[in-house]
């Protein structure tokens, strides 16, 4: 039975003292499972049902929303492990800082989106990875299919290309490398440079939050390895629901880069690079624009993000009066 908590209750203090006392009890890492989701709720209970399938589950589920129509809260009452809802404002860098506020010093964090299938292992590859290593501080797992790419997937067919996997994969696939950032829609990361640093994700950037994940990463690589595991991995489906209109999400492609240049959390040359691939992909493409994508609403956000810094006067909360 799972446990349904918001931020008000009266017995949420008591709830997370006892569970950040597990892991001495259990002399056990911990991993908590962060889902920032809003106005998916389907999606959202598919992807709760499916993490049940875990080898080895996660300790407990934070699921941040931003008010009861992101989350039908019958669709916990079956779960095989303990659940938190917290409400508040709306953005995937606030909704996962929200998450972050409940965790203990030692435990593993891991920042999921709400259309994101695991292998049956991932959990467990995700602890053994952070236990041997504890040098790493923020672990991404390898995308086997990503629907964000293209018209999105069905959860069935997520299911299938996770199956389709071999369980005893080619070394070269189950490698570990270093990388410049975690992929936000798989990200696991050690909560203790997040609370003894005060390091949250970047609350400047609304919304969908284009980049916080390179820009949290980047502060995070001052006190450890950030590493992508080919033993952690998984499916984005990409679903098409509930997802920044074009306009907005094409201002966020240009004005968030810059952004994080003048902070310094992201390398000049690819920031310019990433731009550059964004804005010669809306232009061609708006030509016969995908049925799934708003390419010139992109293109017309993209335009209207370079003319703002072209004056000075960009900022990625422009979005929000968009």
């Amino acid at each position: 039975m799972a446990t349904q908590l918001h931020p008000e209750d009266p017995h949420r203090d008591l709830f997370l003292s006892y569970l950040r006392s597990q892991p001495q009890k259990v002399a056990e890492m911990r991993l908590v499972l962060a889902i920032a989701t809003a106005g998916r709720p389907a999606i959202v209970a598919e992807t709760l049902r499916d993490i049940a399938r875990q080898s080895r589950r996660p300790d407990f589920v934070i699921l941040s929303v931003s008010g009861p129509e992101d989350l039908d809260e019958a669709c916990l009452d079956q779960l095989p492990f303990p659940c938190m809802v917290v409400t508040g404002h709306k953005g995937a860098s606030v909704q996962r800082n929200r998450a972050i506020a409940t965790l203990g010093r030692d435990d593993i964090v891991l920042f999921l989106d709400d259309d994101f299938l695991m292998a049956p292992d991932y959990v467990e590859q995700t602890l053994a990875l952070f236990d041997a290593n504890p040098d790493i501080m923020v672990a991404t797992g390898r995308v086997i299919a990503d629907g964000i790419l293209g018209p999105g997937m069905q959860f069935q067919e997520g299911r299938d290309r996770i199956r389709a996997v071999p369980r005893r994969a080619a070394s070269a696939d189950l490698r570990m490398e270093e990388t410049y950032n975690g992929y936000g829609c798989n990200m696991a990361v050690r909560a203790q440079p997040l609370i003894e640093h005060e390091i949250r994700f970047d609350e400047s950037l609304p919304l969908y939050a284009w980049l916080e994940d390179v820009d949290l990463s980047r502060r995070l690589s001052a006190h450890g390895r950030i590493v992508r595991s080919g033993a952690m991995r998984g499916v984005h489906l990409g679903t098409k629901t509930g997802r920044t209109p074009g306009v907005k999400l094409g201002y966020s492609q240009m004005a968030n880069p810059v952004y994080l240049m003048r902070k310094g959390t992201m390398a000049p040359k690819r920031a310019l690079a990433q731009m550059g691939r964004n804005l010669a992909s809306n232009v061609v493409k708006s030509v016969r624009p995908e049925p799934w994508v708003d390419r010139r609403g992109r293109l017309r956000g993209n335009l209207m993000a370079l003319i703002d810094v072209a004056l000075r006067r960009d900022t990625p909360e422009r979005i929000l009066r968009m």
